[in-house]
Order: C-alpha cells, then structure tokens, then sequence
C-alpha cells in the first residue's frame, strides 16, 4: 500500500470560478500535502495538476441532465478498470454532491429539494412562454432525478456528509430527517487576493476597464441563476432609489433573455453592467462599493465573505448561509425578507448617504473575513480525512465520527 493514503475525488468539473468547485479545489489541493489525490473529472482548469493526478472522465454533452446520468456512469466504469487493471485502490471515495453511488463520504452544497421548494412555481407551463417549455421540462426532469437521488443517499445516516451551513443542516434535517453524522465546515477566502489593501490598489483600474464613471456608486452581485440571487429585488431597490448614480455589476451565468425585459421595464439599461467571467474577481470587488446578495436561498454564498475580505460592506439574505456569519449593523447587514425591495433600497441608502456607516462595518466585516480563509478550511478537512482513514484502515465503522470539523 503507498506511504501515503489514496483519495479519488468525483466531481464532473472542477475550477475555482464557480462557489462548489472553488471550495473542492481549495480542500484537494492543500490534501494533495498528505494524500495522494486522483480526480476523476470530465474538465480541470485553475488547479495545480502537478501535485493531483486527473483521471479524464466521461465527455462534455448537452443538456445537462444527460450530462451528469452520463458522468454518473462513467467515473463508476473508469474507476472500476483502473482497479482491475492498475491495480488501483483508493482508501476514501470522496464527492461533492451525489456524483456516484459508492462514496466513503460526501460534500453536500445543495439541497435540491429545498431549491425545488421555491421554484415550484417558476416551473409551471402557464406562467412562462412556449420558447422556454423545453427549458422547463429538462429542469423538471431534473429536480426529479437529483431529488430521488437525495433521498436514496441523504437519508442513510452512515455516510458521513460535510455541510457548509446550519441552514443545510436544517434542509437535511426537514427533508430527509438526516441528523446524525454531519459535520459543519465554512466556506473560506484567499487573503492573498481578497483584502483591503489590494481592493484600493485595484480600485482606480478597474472602475475604469469597466466604464463606470468616478461619481458612480457601484453595487455587486455574483451567483448563477439571477432569480434566485436575487437580481430582481436588487433591480426595484435600485428604481425606488431614484438615484441616477447608482449602478448595478453583475456576474454569473444565466440566460440574459430572462433579465432584458426586466432591466428595460426598470429603465436601467444603462446603470446595469453584466461581467465576463475571469479566474480571479477581486477586480469586481475593487470596482464596487457595496456588495448586494438578496438571495431567495443559498446554502452559503462565497461572493459576500470574499467582499467582506476586501473591506466592503455586505447586504445578504438572512436564508443565506453566510448570514449565520454576519452580525447585522455591526460587520454586514442582514435583509430579513429577500423579496423586500423597499427595506433593501433603505439599507443601500444608508450606506449611499453615510460614508463613515460604510467604514465602519467595513473594517469590522474584513476582520470577521480573515478568521475563514482555504487555509483553514483546509487544515479541518484534512484532519476530517486522515481520522476517516484512520477508521477504515483499522476496521473501525465511519458511520460515527469522532472528529467534529467546525472551523
């Protein structure tokens, strides 16, 4: 058996531009120290592949939903020849999300059932046109399968599952009476990059790449799927504002026809900005005054801890995870109902009309930020998985951890 333990990690891609696989790249790379690392995954970009060993697997189709059936059958083939035939065996299987069916344990960063909770309604054919029906029906067919999946693997109380939130833990607790064997570890931020001091340095250039006048009050939103984020709330609050000088960045991953007729209806086509994607943000953060997360659900959210890094002033929704960090008026604040567009236009207000607000809950929201970096969320989830293989090793069942990761 090799000196050090064996780890294959299952993820269908991987890089640090996106919340779940930036936290999967941040922990492997720091376990690739004291574990031998194999990624089986479809694409890589953004990692260190000198000290990881990737295993490519499966193939990039369309859509979605056959994608990740296609990924689910092949990581389980792929891995299956490398033992036959390599003579390759692994002391944990570890995924993010239920990616196969034989994991030692899993990183759970969304609970499916309760993101189907909330766009019950959306989903329905009546309230969209028959353009987006096909759309429709993959989601739909999708939340179908994932939903299942959860409720085969989340109820099985043996598999030790990593949560990013209490509020997880909740939605595991009232979906699929999962209580036991759940460990809590936050999501960090890189220092390096995300901190006051490199915002300021940063801030001058970037405003002006980006066109946004000096007189300008920019607000920040990051995150895929632009509903659920929150846009349109952010987009009221802003029109309610009536403040010429306020505009909107945002960046993420969606289908801009759903956003044009609403940035048009609110007369703010040329206050909204919308962000190419680059490896890494902190010139968005720099450009920005206030970082803006009105989320409908989030499980944590990172965009909002990595401006509170880089002495911004956050807004976020309380059912967003990262709000358990956050005391509200004092390092952030918390937006109690994400559909309360006035109670969101008057905190943006405030922090518009007070610059010394602004400084104050900054400086407070960078100090809260530096004591969750990848650092430590690292170190946590390498002594959660040297005490697993420790278990397996020596016949000890994994069902019930000793080791509480809460960092």
């Amino acid at each position: 058996m090799t000196s050090r333990p064996r780890v294959a990690v299952i993820s269908p891609f991987l890089d640090k531009r996106h919340g779940t696989e930036r936290c999967v790249a941040e922990q492997i790379e720091r376990l690739s120290d004291e574990f031998e690392v194999h990624l089986y995954s479809t694409r890589v970009r953004d990692l260190d592949l000198t000290k990881i060993i990737w295993h490519k697997t499966g193939l990039r189709l369309a859509p979605h939903v056959l994608a990740y059936c296609w990924f689910l059958i092949s990581n389980h083939v792929v891995r299956a020849w490398d033992k036959r035939v390599h003579n390759l065996k692994f002391d944990i299987v570890f995924s993010p999300g239920i990616n196969c069916l034989d994991a030692d344990v899993i990183a759970v960063h969304i609970v499916f059932a309760e993101f189907y909770r909330l766009a019950v309604e959306d989903l329905k054919f009546v309230r969209n046109k028959i353009a987006f029906w096909p759309r429709l029906i993959h989601r739909r067919l999708m939340y179908r399968l994932f939903i299942g999946l959860e409720r085969h693997v989340y109820s099985n109380q043996r598999i030790p599952l990593v949560v990013i939130s209490h509020k997880m833990e909740e939605d595991l607790r009232r979906f699929f009476a999962r209580t036991e064997n759940v460990q809590l570890l936050y999501h960090g931020i890189d220092p390096a990059h995300m901190n006051p001091e490199r915002r300021m340095m940063l801030r001058e250039k970037s405003r002006n790449e980006l066109g946004i006048p000096a007189e300008a009050f920019a607000l920040l939103l990051v995150g895929n799927d632009w509903k659920k984020k929150g846009l349109y709330t952010l987009l009221e609050a802003v029109v309610a504002l009536n403040d010429s000088n306020v505009w909107v960045l945002v960046r993420g991953d969606d289908d801009l026809r759903l956003s044009r007729d609403a940035i048009r209806k609110f007369g703010l086509a040329d206050r909204v900005k919308f962000l190419p994607s680059i490896p890494e943000i902190d010139a968005y953060y720099a450009a920005c005054d206030v970082y803006v997360g009105p989320s409908l659900e989030d499980s944590f959210a990172i965009p909002p801890l990595e401006a509170m890094a880089c002495g911004l002033p956050v807004i976020v929704s309380a059912q967003a995870g990262v709000s358990e960090l956050i005391e509200h008026n004092e390092n952030g604040f918390i937006l109690q109902n994400p559909n309360d567009f006035a109670a969101l236009s008057e905190l943006i207000r405030a922090l518009r009309e007070d610059p010394s607000l602004r400084e104050q809950v900054s400086s407070r929201a960078a100090s809260t930020a530096r004591e969750y970096t990848w650092q430590r969320n690292g170190e946590s989830f390498s002594r959660f998985m040297k005490d697993l293989v420790s278990r397996k090793r020596n016949s000890i069942p994994i069902g019930k951890l000793r080791t509480v990761v809460r960092n």
